[in-house]
């Protein structure tokens, strides 16, 4: 199992972080030990004090698959769940301006909070659905997957020239404007549409 995130595949979010509108989807890994599952608990690490969110939806891939046309790539992934792609900004500006990976800022122990699946069928319009993030009661991010730069099958098409996708990989597709930081105490709740599929605290 591995998990593949995408950078920047909503323009409002490029703008606010001062990126480039990508050309082409922008690839980062995070290893097995990044998931956070079953709305435990966060933990804020000792080494950032700037942990962020991003929301994203998250596809599970069904079967392997390599060099995947887009005409076909839809049938390599069977359901969607909610994910956060909690991120170490202060270390990745830095990295940024050096030139540096991101890893340290991406991949670390419980980065990437990830909730149960849901069927894709269950979403008639998978190019119009609603996804948000609240903190605390309050709503900080919403998206629309209308409003993605690279559709789905683009950016599993994409990633299978490179990297072979196998039964199980988690697809990160990018988050919507709204990113913000995290702090001990705060409560944290996801929804697609209005199914709650995060629920958790920040410890």
């Amino acid at each position: 199992m591995k998990i593949i995130a995408i950078g920047r595949n909503y323009a409002e979010h490029a703008q606010e972080l001062n990126n480039p509108i990508p050309d082409k989807p922008v690839i980062f890994l995070k290893p097995d030990t990044a998931l956070l599952k079953d709305n435990k608990d966060f933990y804020i690490p000792d080494f950032s004090t700037a942990i962020q969110h991003e929301i994203e939806i998250v596809l599970r891939i069904c079967k392997e698959g390599k060099h995947i046309s887009k005409k076909f790539a839809s049938n390599y992934y069977d359901a969607i769940g909610l994910g956060i792609d909690f991120t170490a900004r202060d270390i990745q500006t830095d990295h940024k301006k050096q030139g540096l990976p991101w890893e340290l800022a991406k991949a670390f122990d419980h980065s990437a909070v990830i909730s149960k699946f849901v069927d894709k069928s269950a979403f008639p319009a998978l190019y119009d659905l609603n996804f948000s993030l609240y903190k605390n009661g309050s709503r900080v991010q919403h998206g629309n997957t209308k409003h993605v730069i690279f559709s789905f099958e683009h950016i599993l098409s994409f990633i299978s020239e490179y990297i072979t996708l196998r039964k199980g990989d988690f697809i990160y597709t990018g988050t919507p404007a709204g990113v913000g930081s995290v702090a001990i105490g705060d409560h944290l709740e996801g929804y697609i549409e209005d199914i709650k599929l995060l629920d958790f605290h920040i410890k």
